[in-house]
């Protein structure tokens, strides 16, 4: 390996990360959570620092020994991986990517007029994933692999309830749907507990699988998608059980979401079940004030707001992480990470400075 940007060598530890989800006291160092990190910025960092070096890029399993040398490059305890072959056609809008690390094929969003399903004869004709069918190909390999001190998060592809929701009705006509035809929006919504109720059971059944986690924005910066009534009939149930099935076999259930989840964060605590809650903006709420308003009852992680990561440079980076380690650490319960994920319009050298702080931090 060429050189590295990191002042602190850590080690994984998986256990480590469990205990803090589980806020059974004060971590022995700063643990680092994300939902997951470009491909470019990946390629980047890969690219600088050497970290594929003795790998063969044409084996069959290159793929994943390259996330499993990444991974711990950065200090991460983890992989993240779930069933694969679950993937669902959608409608999306494709634009340039003026990012620096600018992504090839350019950058696409959801069409938010008229999805896949916008009636009956859609519903029925649509192409649902088998989940029973999926893939556990690489669950096996890092069940099989990966180094004793890293896990896998269950995760990807999975508990897209409220965006799946928006994404395969399209938002606009989600929300006249949930006047003129609940029973559409119902049928969905069922349709996805049914996919999803099959594979957190599948991924349960590996025990390299320590943690899983739901990724489901459902919000936006004043409030939710939809109702704070009609989440709790449409999207809520769905987590409800994922968190159940996850506790019955011993795993915490973390949830990502954005947005301002207020109007339903105590559903989503005392009903839901959640351990965590991973993504977090300022202008909605710094991730320390989250911190202490729900930190003795669920884990934080991640928070470190994506805007300010673009824009302030790496000391006011460094010092943003010292602040929120200093309010968040010492209770335990906190990991450290982006408020949402690592894009390639992040600058590279301030998210690295994120890491490094992180490792420096003294607990």
């Amino acid at each position: 390996m060429a050189s590295t940007p990191f002042s602190v060598p850590v080690t994984p530890n998986w256990e480590g990360l469990v205990r803090c989800i589980r806020r059974e006291g004060t971590t022995e160092r700063v643990h680092h959570a994300e939902l997951f990190i470009d491909w470019e910025v990946q390629q980047e960092i890969c690219r600088r620092y050497g970290v594929l070096d003795g790998l063969d890029a044409n084996e069959e399993d290159f793929p994943l020994k390259r996330q499993v040398a990444l991974q711990r490059f950065l200090g991460y305890d983890y992989v993240r991986c779930g069933l694969d072959g679950m993937e669902m056609p959608l409608k999306r809008t494709t634009t340039a990517d003026l990012a620096e690390l600018a992504r090839s094929g350019g950058r696409s969003y959801m069409e938010e007029h008229a999805g896949p399903i916008t009636n009956w004869d859609e519903f029925e004709a649509y192409p649902w994933p088998d989940p029973e069918a999926a893939s556990t190909r690489s669950l096996e390999w890092y069940s099989e692999n990966l180094p004793e001190d890293m896990c896998i998060i269950g995760s990807g592809g999975f508990a897209h309830f409220a965006e799946y929701l928006t994404w395969l009705m399209a938002y606009e006509t989600l929300c006249y749907s949930l006047y003129d035809q609940r029973d559409l929006v119902k049928a969905i919504s069922d349709k996805l507990v049914e996919m999803y109720r099959v594979a957190v059971r599948r991924m349960l059944e590996f025990d390299r699988v320590k943690i899983i986690m739901g990724s489901d924005d459902m919000g936006f910066r004043n409030g939710t998608l939809i109702s704070p009534a009609d989440m709790r009939e449409f999207v809520l149930p769905g987590h409800k059980l994922m968190a159940r099935m996850s506790h019955e076999a011993g795993r915490p259930y973390v949830l990502h979401s954005c947005g301002n989840l207020e109007a339903i964060m105590e559903d989503l605590i005392e009903d839901v079940g959640i351990d965590a809650r991973h993504s977090f903006e300022d202008v909605i709420e710094p991730v320390e004030d989250a911190y202490d308003r729900y930190g003795d009852r669920i884990a934080i992680l991640g928070g470190m707001d994506v805007d300010f990561l673009c824009r302030a440079g790496e000391e006011r980076v460094r010092a943003r992480v010292r602040h929120i380690l200093e309010r968040c650490m010492p209770q335990g319960g906190y990991c450290l990470g982006s408020g949402n994920s690592i894009a390639n319009y992040i600058p590279v050298d301030s998210y690295l400075a994120m890491l490094d702080e992180g490792r420096k931090f003294a607990t």
